[in-house]
């Protein structure tokens, strides 16, 4: 009863009922397992949506590039035209020619390797179309003739104009007096050659030099790596969340112990 004698009134506010203390127990330890696992699920997800993101890019540029080789192959595959009076690297690329004239003596040999004969050699020729004399790839020697004779005289050629791009910063220099060359560089072949600056890739040449077999100008040497890209994109997209899964386990299991 109020006013007994020996009970002091009791404070509300020193300890609240044990339900409530249970309750709000409960609500921060949940707190703390969500906010403990939230950061590595975000972390996760983030990650790996941008590694999907950049897989589907590289989707869409193999896309474009099959687009392009596509665009190639009707471009080395069309009418075969004269040779050019003015020269256009961007416009004419690629461009089919046909010429009449005369394979002159001489031969600058460019390292190669095919994959069904191994190595051997690129044989360019001067050819003179007319009163033009140009550099002539004739195509691939193996190196077991190397030096072997070279058909020399008039001949039909049909092929492709050329402008390589073939020297990176491991190439070595072409050994030029002893008639080795690890590129077709266009300029010191036409100087040595004493011809225009220009390269007719051969795709037939009539009459045929047994020794030597075309390698004409194809898209097989242009990279088209983009499918590769994405399945390695997609491959850490899958890596990401299997680490994000197992981290969020073990942290779990870490908890309840």
């Amino acid at each position: 009863m109020p006013g007994e004698a020996g009970q002091a009134p009791r404070d509300k506010r020193l300890a609240p009922p044990l339900p409530y203390t249970i309750k709000r127990a409960a609500e921060f330890s949940c707190g703390v397992r969500v906010s403990r696992y939230l950061a590595p699920l975000l972390f996760g997800l983030i990650g790996a949506g941008i590694l999907c993101w950049l897989g589907v890019w590289q989707l869409q540029r193999l896309d474009w590039k099959e687009g392009v080789l596509a665009d190639i192959e009707a471009r080395i595959h069309g009418a075969p035209q004269p040779l050019p009076v003015m020269i256009s690297p961007e416009e004419q690329r690629y461009q089919p020619v046909a010429l009449e004239g005369e394979i002159l003596p001489g031969v600058l040999r460019v390292l190669v390797s095919t994959r069904s004969e191994g190595a051997g050699y690129r044989i360019v020729s001067p050819f003179r179309s007319g009163d033009r004399v140009v550099l002539l790839d004739r195509g691939y020697t193996p190196t077991r003739l190397k030096d072997a004779d070279r058909y020399t005289g008039p001949a039909t050629i049909t092929g492709n104009l050329h402008w390589t791009d073939e020297r990176t910063s491991s190439t070595p220099e072409n050994d030029i007096d002893g008639n080795i060359w690890f590129a077709r560089d266009i300029a010191p072949m036409s100087e040595v050659l004493d011809t225009e600056p220009l390269l007719v890739v051969a795709r037939e040449v009539s009459p045929g030099d047994p020794t030597i077999e075309p390698l004409p100008v194809d898209t097989a040497g242009i990279p088209n790596d983009h499918l590769q890209y994405a399945g390695t994109w997609f491959s850490l997209a899958v890596a990401w969340l299997v680490m994000t899964a197992y981290y969020i386990v073990r942290q779990r299991k870490t908890g309840e112990t």
